[in-house]
């Protein structure tokens, strides 16, 4: 039987850790999450995704989506996720929309949907739109990472990554693919934060270049909160609880101000607005300064972006301000 936690080991809320209330700041990055379906089920997969979810975004979201691309100059990007993103409603839409106001645009590809039927063109489309990629590759060893993501996964996101070098991708300095690791989810509490990232950016880069010719530009390291089937996992082992303690520990104000949720909206695929894409798998919305919660159309009513004024924070939050700090785009300080 497990022993619940002493007093001495109970978790802090991350809110009482901050000197100050976390507060937004104007919002530059849109990160839209096109739903849940995907080609793979990968054990680490905050989202839950997999090819058994039907859940997407309708077409009237997408119509609204776009609207709001249209409607604020003042995003900079538009990060497109899911699941796997190219397989959903509205990809190609609000990524052409996107480029057509002149945002960046980051597409969270798990590289092996190129070999989908049906999906081939996609690496040539990103291409042609100049599309930055970020690809989830959680190791450079094939083992690591087929037992994370499915057998086979690693020699086809080598395949993936050699098709997108032929179109470009690495080499010309307009076409960008960055790669993502994630430490395996612990087994035991001999728990580890995430590697230095410039030196194992060096080490993937040695690997890749003297085994594949294979070339990328940078490589972000994130720390796998415990939500989603992380958490499941960690709960199968008892862990969950000693893994919260363990990222508190380690916790860094220093990475405070660079967290993406200061000046992110997160959308799901039914048009709610989280602060970000952790809150969003927990359902924790973010909430207006006049206590509403906020939706794509609210918005569009209302005329800003800028309606947060207080994020919305939990004990997980410790993973993106443990150590060097964690986020979409890797190690925060």
């Amino acid at each position: 039987m497990i022993q619940p936690l002493a007093a001495a080991e109970l978790i802090t809320p991350f809110k009482q850790r901050l000197d100050t209330p976390l507060s937004k700041q104007p919002i530059s990055m849109l990160q839209v999450n096109l739903g849940k379906r995907c080609n793979l089920a990968c054990t680490h997969c905050h989202v839950d995704a997999s090819p058994h979810r039907t859940e997407e975004m309708s077409s009237n979201v997408v119509d609204r989506v776009i609207e709001l691309i249209y409607t604020f100059p003042q995003l900079k990007v538009v990060d497109l996720t899911g699941g796997a993103p190219e397989l959903l409603n509205g990809f190609k839409p609000i990524l052409e929309a996107a480029v057509a106001t002149g945002k960046q645009v980051i597409v969270r590809s798990n590289l092996t949907i190129y070999f989908v039927p049906g999906y081939e063109d996609i690496p040539a489309y990103c291409a042609q739109h100049q599309v930055r990629i970020v690809a989830s590759l959680p190791c450079y060893l094939a083992d690591n990472v087929d037992q994370m993501r499915g057998a086979g996964v690693f020699n086809a996101s080598i395949k993936a990554l050699q098709w997108l070098n032929r179109l470009g991708y690495g080499r010309d300095p307009h076409l960008q693919i960055d790669l993502v690791y994630n430490p395996p989810i612990p087994t035991s509490t001999n728990f580890r934060l995430t590697p230095d990232q410039v030196a194992l950016e060096q080490d993937y880069k040695t690997f890749f270049q003297e085994h594949f010719d294979v070339c990328f530009n940078n490589l972000f390291t994130i720390t796998n909160l415990p939500i989603g089937r992380t958490k499941f996992q960690l709960e199968h082992h008892h862990l969950h609880q000693p893994y919260l303690k363990f990222l508190e520990s380690n916790y860094n104000p220093v990475t405070v101000p660079q967290l993406m949720c200061r000046n992110q909206l997160s959308i799901d695929y039914l048009g709610n607005v989280y602060d970000c894409d952790f809150n969003q798998m927990t359902n924790l919305p973010a909430i207006s300064h006049q206590g509403e919660l906020l939706t794509v159309d609210r918005l569009l009513a209302a005329g800003s972006l800028d309606l947060i004024s207080e994020i919305q924070t939990e004990t997980y939050c410790y993973g993106c301000t443990a150590g060097c700090g964690s986020s979409c785009g890797g190690s925060l300080v």
